[in-house]
Formats: C-alpha cells, sequence, structure tokens
C-alpha cells in the first residue's frame, strides 16, 4: 500500500511538473553532464577575500558544486564516502544521522554527546559542536568540499582529520525555481517498503539590486529498508521535514547581509541491530522486540555579514552561527528478540558562535587573520534497561533500570592568521599560527541503578547521591586547555597548469569528559579523585604532507596526489567492552601513541567530448608507537597492544568511475553514470573484538534530460551488489550458549523454524546500512 502510494504521488508529481513545462522547448545550446564535471569547481577553504578554483590552492580537497552533485547524482553525504580516497562519512548507526567521520585514519567510535569529533563539520561556515542531524540529503547545496589533513589553522579544533564544509544555497538575482520528486525502495521481497520525497526551492529579487530571498522545503517519508524477523515489520522508518529560508541584503555597494535559517524535524525508528551471535554478519537477517524510536529537532541560524575595504582591497567577514537541538532515543542494544539490554537517551545541545576575520594583499603577501568564539550547552541523559542484573532482592514488579548522563558548559577562543608570501612568481611560502584556549564546566552522574528515579518528572539528578546503593553517584569537575598550532609550507607552480605543494601543521583535538560512564569502578582506577581530575588530555597530530595537482590546458584531464605522516600522541579513545553488570563499558582514556603513512591520488580524464572516466586509490600504514593502557583487554600492557591495527583505519579504498552523456538532439540527451567503490575491512574497537566488513559499493543511474527545458527524469541503483556493512560492531556480554526461538524465520543451519544457536563469544550491536536499491526520481527547474 505504502508502495502504490508513493508511485500515485510520483506520479502526480511527474504529471504536474511536465505540464508545466510544456512548451518549454530549449534553443540553447546544451551544457552536458561532461562539461559540468569538467567545469571549475571554487572553493571557500583558504577563506581568503575571493572564492578559488580548487586546482590552485594547496589542499588536499575534493570538492562538489550543485552542477557536478546533479550530474554525478549525489543525494545524500555518505555517498561521497565512495568517490573519495581515505574518507568515510557515514553515520554511527546507533542513531540516525549522527555523524561518525574518519578521513585518513582519524575517526572516532562513538555516538556521547560530549565527545568531540577528529573530522569537523561547517555548515555556511558554522562549525557544528554536536554530530546530530549531519549525514542527511543534500537538499540544496551550492557546494560541498571534503579537506583532507588537519585544518586546525583556519578551521581550530577537532579538525585532526579533515573538515567537511556543507554550503547551503544563496539566494539569487534572478527567479529560479528548482523541484524534485523521488521514490526508491528494496527489489528483495524480504525487505522493507519506499523511500520516497519530494523537495522544491524558489529563489529571487524581492526589492531589484538590493533584496534576494530564498525559501526551500523538504519533505522524506521512509518506509524502512529493513524486514524485523521478529515481528515482521519495516524497521527503520522515519519521515523528515526541513524547511529552509534565506535573505541577502545588499546594503551598499560594499557591505552584503546574508541571513539563513532552517528548522529540521525527524521522526523514526531506532535501529535495525543485528546481533552477529544469532545470524550470519553477511545477512541482513535481524529480530528486535523493541523497534525503539528517534525523535529530534533542530534550528539552525547564521547572519553573514561582507564588508569590502580599500585597506589590503581587502574583504572584512564577520558570521554569527546559532543552533539549537533536542533529541530522544530508543534502541535494542542486544539485537535479539529477548530483553536483555536496551537503552534510551535524551539531548539537548545550545550553541552559539561568532568569527571575525579579515583577508587582504598587501604587496607579494597574501593576509587572513580573524577571532572566534564558540560556547555551547549540552546536556544528556542515558537509561539503560537491563533485567538480566536484577539482584534477587529487588522486587521484580519495579523496572530495574541504569541511569546517568551528564551536563556541560563548554567555550572556546581562538585568534588566527595566515600569510602566503609571494617569493618568486611561481614560490609562495605558507605561514599559519593559531592561538587556542578553550574550557569545559561538567557535571557527571555515573550510570547506576536508580530504579525509584524518573527522567520524565526530573528525580534523576545530574548530582548527588545514588539513592539505591549509598555511594556517591557522580562529580562536578572543571578543566582548561591551551596550546600554539603553527603551520609552515610552500607552493609552486611548476607551470600554467601544474603545482606542487609542501607543509607542515600541528591540530589538536579537544581534551573532556565522559557523559556515559558505565563502570564506576574502572573509572575510579583511573582517575582516583575525579573532583580534581577526571578529564581526558587533548590529542595532538603532527602531520607533514607532499601534494601535487595537475591539469591539462584543456581541462578534460586532472591528477592530484598526496603522500602524508601523520604523528599522533595522547590518542583520545572510547574503549568498549562487554560488561554484565552494565551490557557496555565505556571509558575514555588517552590510550597510546601512533603513526599513520598514507598516499592518495585520484583523477579524472574526459576521453571523448561525451565519455568521462575517473578514478581514485588510497593507501594507508597505521602503527602503535607506544601504548599506555591495556587496550588489547589481556591485563597487560605489552607488545600484544602494539600490534593490535587502529580502529576505523582500512588499508587501502579505491574506486572508478565513468559518466557517458549521448546527445539526442530534439529528443534531449541521456546520461548513464556507474561508480564502485572498495574499502577494505578495518578494526571497529581498540582491542580488535570488533570490525566493519569489507565494501564493494556499487551505484549507477540513467537520466533522460527531456527537450523541455529543466525537466528531467532518471532511474538509479544503490548499492546494487547488495554488500552488507554496519556502522558499528560493538560486542556484548549476554552469556551462555543458549537457543533463542526468532519467531517468523527460517534457520538456515535447520531450513525450519527452530531456535537459533546464540554464540555469545561472537553476540554483536551491529546496526545495518541499507543494502540494494532502485528508484526514480524527476527534477524540474527554470
Amino acid at each position: 500500500m505504502a508502495l502504490k502510494h508513493s508511485l500515485l504521488a510520483t506520479a502526480s508529481a511527474v504529471f504536474f511538473l511536465t505540464s508545466a513545462a510544456h512548451a518549454q522547448e530549449t534553443t540553447t545550446e546544451r551544457e552536458s553532464a561532461i562539461d559540468k564535471v569538467l567545469g571549475t569547481v571554487t572553493v571557500t577553504a583558504t577563506k581568503k577575500a575571493n572564492v578559488e578554483n580548487v586546482q590552485d590552492v594547496p589542499v588536499a580537497v575534493t570538492a562538489f558544486n550543485s552542477d557536478t552533485l546533479d550530474a554525478l547524482n549525489v543525494r545524500d553525504l555518505g555517498s561521497l564516502s565512495y568517490s573519495t580516497p581515505n574518507v568515510s562519512l557515514n553515520d554511527a548507526g546507533t542513531s540516525r544521522g549522527v555523524a561518525n567521520f574518519s578521513i585518513r585514519g582519524l575517526g572516532i567510535n562513538s555516538t556521547i554527546p560530549s565527545i568531540d569529533p577528529t573530522v569537523g563539520t561547517f555548515v555556511d561556515g558554522v562549525y557544528l559542536g554536536t554530530n546530530g542531524g549531519v549525514v542527511l540529503d543534500l537538499f540544496d547545496l551550492d557546494s560541498v568540499e571534503i579537506l583532507r589533513g588537519p585544518q586546525g589553522i583556519l578551521f581550530g579544533r577537532n579538525t585532526t582529520g579533515g573538515a567537511v564544509l556543507i554550503n547551503t544555497g544563496n539566494p539569487t538575482d534572478e527567479f529560479h525555481w528548482k523541484a524534485r520528486a523521488s521514490v526508491e525502495t528494496p527489489i528483495d521481497d524480504d525487505r522493507g517498503g519506499p523511500n520516497s520525497t519530494v523537495q522544491a526551492t524558489v529563489s529571487g529579487p524581492l526589492v531589484e539590486d538590493k533584496l534576494n530571498g530564498k525559501l526551500g522545503v523538504y519533505y522524506n517519508f521512509d518506509d524502512g529498508y529493513f524486514k524485523n524477523l521478529y515481528n515482521g515489520d519495516n524497521q527503520g522508518e522515519a519521515q523528515t521535514t526541513i524547511v529552509r529560508g534565506a535573505l541577502e541584503w545588499m546594503a551598499t555597494e560594499d557591505i552584503t547581509f546574508l541571513g539563513k535559517v532552517e528548522h529540521f524535524e525527524t521522526r523514526g525508528d531506532g535501529p535495525a541491530g543485528q546481533n552477529r551471535g544469532l545470524f550470519d554478519r553477511d545477512s541482513f537477517d535481524f529480530s528486535i522486540n523493541n523497534p525503539g524510536f528517534q525523535d529530534s529537532e533542530v534550528t539552525f541560524a547564521t547572519l553573514r555579514t561582507d564588508i569590502d575595504v580599500a585597506f589590503g582591497n581587502g574583504r572584512i567577514t564577520n558570521i554569527i552561527g546559532y543552533r539549537d537541538s533536542e533529541g530522544t532515543t530508543s534502541g535494542d542494544i542486544d539485537a535479539t528478540p529477548l530483553t536483555l539490554f536496551h537503552s534510551g537517551s535524551e539531548t539537548t545541545a545550545e550553541q552559539f558562535s561568532e568569527e571575525l576575520r579579515y583577508a587582504g594583499t598587501f604587496g607579494k603577501a597574501d593576509v587572513t587573520v580573524g577571532g572566534f568564539y564558540f560556547n555551547q550547552e549540552v546536556r544528556y541523559t542515558e537509561i539503560r534497561n537491563l533485567p538480566s542484573t536484577r539482584p534477587a532482592t529487588f522486587p521484580a514488579s519495579l523496572p530495574w533500570m541504569f541511569y546517568g548522563g551528564g551536563a556541560q558548559d563548554h567555550n572556546v577562543y581562538g585568534l588566527f592568521g595566515q600569510v602566503d608570501y609571494a617569493v618568486t612568481d611561481r614560490l609562495t611560502a605558507i605561514f599559519g599560527l593559531r592561538y587556542g584556549y578553550e574550557e569545559k564546566d561538567a557535571d557527571i552522574t555515573y550510570i547506576q541503578p536508580r530504579p525509584e528515579c524518573s527522567v520524565v518528572d526530573g528525580t534523576c539528578p545530574t548530582t548527588g547521591v545514588n539513592p539505591y546503593t549509598g555511594a556517591p553517584n557522580g562529580f562536578s569537575n572543571k578543566d582548561d586547555w591551551s596550546n600554539w598550532s603553527p603551520k609552515i609550507g610552500f607552493q609552486y607552480e611548476l607551470d600554467d597548469t601544474s603545482q606542487m605543494y609542501a607543509h607542515y601543521t600541528n591540530g589538536v583535538r579537544s581534551g573532556g569528559y565522559n557523559f556515559r560512564i558505565t563502570d564506576p569502578a574502572l573509572f575510579l582506577s583511573v582517575f582516583p579523585d575525579p573532583n580534581r581530575k577526571a578529564s581526558t588530555k587533548e590529542e595532538s597530530v603532527d602531520s607533514y604532507e607532499v601534494g601535487f595537482k595537475h591539469q591539462s590546458d584543456d581541462g578534460r584531464a586532472q591528477f592530484n596526489a598526496a603522500v602524508f605522516y601523520n604523528k599522533m600522541s595522547d590518542i583520545q579513545r572510547e574503549l568498549n567492552l562487554p560488561s554484565p553488570s552494565a551490557g557496555v563499558s565505556q571509558v575514555i582514556l588517552n590510550t597510546a601513541d601512533a603513526e599513520i603513512l598514507g598516499v592518495e591520488a585520484e583523477g579524472r580524464y574526459a576521453l571523448t567530448d561525451n565519455f568521462l572516466v575517473t578514478a581514485n586509490v588510497g593507501i594507508i600504514d597505521a602503527d602503535y608507537t607506544s601504548v599506555d593502557y591495556d587496550i588489547s583487554s589481556d591485563g597487560l600492557v605489552n607488545g600484544e597492544d602494539l600490534r593490535l591495527d587502529l580502529p576505523r583505519v582500512p588499508e587501502a579504498t579505491y574506486g572508478i568511475g565513468a559518466i557517458y552523456d549521448l546527445d539526442l538532439r530534439d529528443k534531449g540527451s541521456l546520461v548513464a553514470r556507474a561508480n564502485f567503490q572498495h574499502r577494505d575491512k578495518s578494526a571497529y574497537t581498540d582491542n580488535n573484538w570488533g570490525w566493519t566488513n569489507a565494501v564493494d559499493m556499487l551505484d549507477a543511474n540513467l537520466t533522460w534530460n527531456t527537450p523541455y527545458e529543466g525537466l528531467s527524469v532518471a532511474l538509479f541503483g544503490k548499492n546494487l551488489l547488495d554488500e552488507v556493512s554496519a556502522g558499528n560492531d560493538t560486542q556484548l556480554p549476554f552469556g551462555g550458549n543458549v537457543s533463542v526461538f526468532v519467531p517468523g524465520s527460517t534457520n538456515r543451519a535447520t531450513g525450519s523454524n527452530t531456535p537459533y544457536a546464540y554464540n555469545p563469544a561472537a553476540g554483536t550491536f551491529s546496526p545495518l546500512i541499507p543494502g540494494r536499491r532502485i528508484g526514480f526520481e524527476i527534477t524540474m527547474k527554470r
């Protein structure tokens, strides 16, 4: 029924858009998909007064403008993981849309809101302090820039792996509108239902040459990709709504104000958790008795002011950002049809930031200087239902819950500057420096039994005494960090089409606190007096990089490559260990030092005017150089720890793609695209008990650009090889070789509906990522 409604809705959209496009036959020269991909892509990565050609900047960056995103049929941020070397932009799987990004082997494996990322996400120049609501559809964008390597000088803390810059669409000075409708669905009978999306934007002048406006709306209804064997229901159902508005006021010839506001809401199921102690890790089978939920709401606003000044023929830019988010979740963490470990959470976060900078030119020197301020308040409560741990003396009629969480006030101050000095016409020296100061004030509650308190009526405090155990239940602590981060390098133009660059830079990832202290005894063994010092130290990365960029005179060929070496100190990790009392014991520590040596290359070549091929490859070799904690979980700190693989570091990623554009003359054009990307398997947990699958991802689409101006229809396929992957692979403690009955399923071992043998040694919570899908899309723009 849901598929029928989705197809009817899409058919209605097709009829409406086709009618609107009638008699708009194009008479202008057609710009092919190849032309769009080969066109100049500009970036904001260097924060100079004017945007720059991506091929001219001495930074390892892969950039996509709106034309290339359309030509490549990119619709969500996660799919860019499969077109860029040494990059993973997936979510954690535990909570929908929560970023768990990794670049060049630097990433995190956590959804704890007090954990800072290694890859910073910036929307319209504003840093996102928490990662919720990030991995979503790419709706109404001007560009996406993926910067690889530490970006601490211009972008600050928590960019040791890199940065993802998302620039939403600006108002236009000419009337423009665009609408898109799509539906995709699993093609396997044992999977879920369709995923339908409609979106539209309209933009243009409100007061000629003075005020431009833009309005965009987006609605998605996902019927759930997966089929829950427990009850036969779809899992992954969700509804998402985005409303976005923007105004651009040209106050004078030299002063411009650009304001944007967005409201985002999503309501849906919890994760489709697979337990690999029950099911084959190469299948999409799972059975859970708690479908869970996730409700999120985000309001985001930015105000950018640009003032052109005569001083250095430069520009003063001020960017103010505000973000308010709240969310609740519930998930089946034991990933079985039994009630062994269910968990829920409540999170609120409110942030304000401001960056004031100047960029200008003085003779041979391009100068960028600025200051930055950031404030965020985060509140988090977690509830764990582990009835198997209920003591015999506790009444069975009462729930046995674990409560905990934390509250944190966070302030960051920064001053930065970079000078690019032209030593000769071809040689430029680069000098950068950033001073950062950060303070965090936290109240933490251990996650311990609190059966008689309630989050709803506010009787679960964030500080105080545990009324059940009578033991201290938490602590309050405050800490601060300050540092100087330098950058030095050069850029040399070999000729008008080629350059090489080299640089050294330092970046830091914030120290901080753990909102999810599930094993107080272990925590207190590491931090004997948490009221004095319970925070982890900053993680530091010294990075050395040499790169090369080339583009042919006619723009048909492009090749970029880089070699990098990262030396990491005081690696900050969340160690996940199965715990019979808490489900999963999670402790955050500075565990080790390590080094990463890597190489990456990407390129494209237009074999003909209508046939383009692309390719990329990334190779990483990562090793621990010293270990300060027993990350192998064998009770010793020794060579066994040094031999472990670093988590989230696939040794190889590589891919190839092609675009073919066939001109049908008065019938329009037909564009075929296919892209294949491989990613090696990699450790997920520090002790290497958990692993993520190797993935071979194949996507393809076929688009007919009709003879009516701006009207196109497309067929597309995602993950056509039906690869199984998961957002994480967390080990579970539930013991004993037991039989688990999975209603409505066929046991592959017996071929009948008989109980499954549960292997506790392989028991995991592994939230699945959707497999093979096909879809249809129609787009109209004018």
